[in-house]
């Protein structure tokens, strides 16, 4: 996290603009791409729309993203929406730290006036962290104190993007071994500990940090003995998650 630079979201704002830090790829071009969001307290846009559809997962404080006459409904961390392109829409944040992070699958990324509304195949989605189902991962060993997921768009299957929620509980050390050609992993919540296959350095990873690869890989991470940890993971494949066996 202290490694990301930063910038207006919407240069054409100034200092009016949310700050945003590239995580990977590049909104500015064509190509897919994440990036981190910050908002001031008591931030709210004026009413625009985007140019293509964008997911978000909130980090920290709270988001409101909806048409600008819906009542607010404050998002905490953990929780997950979808902005269709051309959709009305304003985004509210509140908290002494709002965070959260965007990925789009196409870019460039932009934000225009209500003026330039279009209709899409898209549909919002808002979902409340509350009403995020968590799940044994499909293939492993089930396990009540074990690592767990939640499916938030598409299906895991190989050559396939989807987007997954992966909660390693307080205490966890194993490994996330990826199948597909890419894998992204932001931090949600917690401060796991990873690791490089092959590397000797551990790099405490704060909320909003990030860690991926190209090709099949293997990622050593470790849960805080007291708090557990919520990973975002968004691939073109399968993964495994392998708790590492106790010592006895």
């Amino acid at each position: 996290m202290s490694e990301i630079e930063w910038g207006p979201l919407n240069p054409a704002r100034g200092d009016n603009s949310p700050r945003a830090g590239t995580l990977w790829g590049d909104r500015t071009g064509s190509e897919p791409s994440g990036f981190l969001v910050q908002f001031v307290d008591g931030f709210s846009s004026p009413p625009h729309i985007h140019n293509i559809t964008y997911r978000g997962v909130a980090i920290s404080g709270t988001i409101h993203n909806d048409d600008p006459n819906a009542e607010k409904m404050w998002m905490p961390t953990g929780s997950f929406w979808t902005q269709p392109a051309g959709g009305v829409h304003i985004t509210a944040a509140e908290g002494s730290k709002n965070l959260a992070y965007i990925e789009i699958d196409n870019g460039p990324y932009l934000v225009l006036p209500p003026e330039k509304a279009f209709q899409s195949e898209d549909k919002p989605i808002n979902v409340d962290t509350s009403n995020i189902v968590w799940v044994d991962k499909p293939g492993m060993p089930a396990s009540k104190n074990g690592a767990k997921v939640a499916f938030l768009w598409d299906s895991p299957q190989d050559g396939q993007l989807n987007g997954t929620l992966v909660k390693l509980p307080a205490g966890f050390t194993g490994n996330i071994r990826s199948n597909g050609s890419t894998f992204r992993a932001v931090v949600i919540q917690g401060q796991p500990q990873y690791q490089v296959s092959n590397e000797t350095d551990v790099k405490t990873l704060v909320p909003g940090s990030y860690f991926g690869s190209k090709g099949e890989s293997v990622h050593k991470v470790s849960s805080n003995a007291k708090d557990e940890s919520i990973i975002y993971v968004r691939t073109d494949g399968k993964f495994d998650i392998i708790q590492a066996q106790s010592k006895k």
